[in-house]
């Protein structure tokens, strides 16, 4: 059974005194494929938190359809097999993480020893089980989040709905949690999640959607998304004159001083031979050539940001 399938999802909400029209989310429509992890990405405002919202049922859809497991959502039977992180997940304060994941995992089904047993390895696989016995209100923003990953992993479910995971988390946590992603993979789950780490998308994803103000800009499978050529090309010189830096300029490439070298971006491969041949003739030393492909920051600056589309589904 597919684990979500979105169709043609809109929502508008209402605002101000007169009422206004805000669209949040344009007739978006993506697939997440069982045993896959799926990066659900867009700048600020772009509607990856309403979506995410109606796909957990905490908000309704204006028009469209989403189901999860085949259930349309709101479906209180597909989300006994979903694990939910929110952007800001909140716990009660008095609680200790313990208290709370427990607290979740019997709000999932759980009871007695098994819900000690899972309890006790959602709080070792997320690194605050030295933390277990902690007010939740004396703790961090980052043991925060590893509380409420927790208690999205307790009941061991088969689809993972993940916020903005790594928000919050230093980059030994965040490791540790790209390296837990990659583990519920492996598990056969499904992970879901957005993030404005773009590393950590292009490292973990299999495909990706992009919103932009609540419409699908970019879909698709990340290896098919990003071009594989080469873009550019980085030169690293020592010992450049400003002689050269003029002569660099007036065949179109770009160069700039770095501290003691200069850097200079040379579109397209076949204007190195010219680059590298003014550099020898004037004294300059060679220290590096660098090829630049396509990552998805750069993916993601040109469609989400730009205004161009593209769509790569397989």
């Amino acid at each position: 059974m597919t684990p979500i399938r979105v169709d043609k999802l809109e929502k508008t909400f209402r605002q101000g005194f007169f009422m206004r029209r805000v669209p949040a989310v344009r007739a978006i429509s993506f697939v997440v494929e069982e045993g896959e992890i799926f990066g659900f990405l867009g700048p600020n405002g772009a509607g990856k938190t309403t979506t995410i919202k109606i796909l957990t049922g905490l908000t309704r859809a204006t028009s469209g359809t989403a189901t999860v497991f085949g259930h349309p959502v709101p479906s209180p039977e597909a989300m006994s097999r979903v694990g939910f992180l929110p952007e800001n997940p909140y716990v009660y304060p008095y609680l200790t993480p313990r208290e709370f994941v427990e607290l979740s995992g019997r709000l999932s089904g759980l009871h007695g020893a098994e819900l000690r047993g899972r309890a006790d390895a959602a709080l070792e696989r997320t690194g605050i089980a030295y933390a277990q016995s902690r007010q939740v209100r004396r703790l961090s923003k980052g043991m925060l989040q590893r509380t409420g990953l927790a208690a999205a992993m307790v009941s061991d479910p088969e689809l993972l709905l993940l916020d903005e995971p790594m928000s919050g988390l230093d980059p030994v946590g965040r490791k540790e949690v790209r390296d837990l992603i990659l583990e519920e993979k492996k598990r056969g789950k499904t992970v879901f999640f957005s993030t404005h780490i773009l590393s950590d998308v292009e490292t973990l994803c299999d495909r990706v959607v992009i919103l932009r103000r609540g419409e699908v800009v970019v879909s698709g499978k990340v290896r098919e998304l990003l071009r594989s050529e080469v873009r550019r090309i980085e030169v690293t010189l020592g010992d450049a004159s400003d002689e050269l830096v003029r002569e660099l300029t007036s065949q179109g490439a770009a160069p700039s001083r770095v501290g003691e070298h200069l850097v200079v971006e040379v579109e397209g491969e076949s204007n190195i031979p010219k680059v590298l041949e003014s550099a020898l003739a004037s004294g300059a030393r060679v220290i590096e050539v660098t090829p630049r492909r396509e990552t998805l920051e750069d993916l993601f600056m040109r469609r989400a940001i730009g205004s161009e589309d593209v769509s790569c589904e397989a």
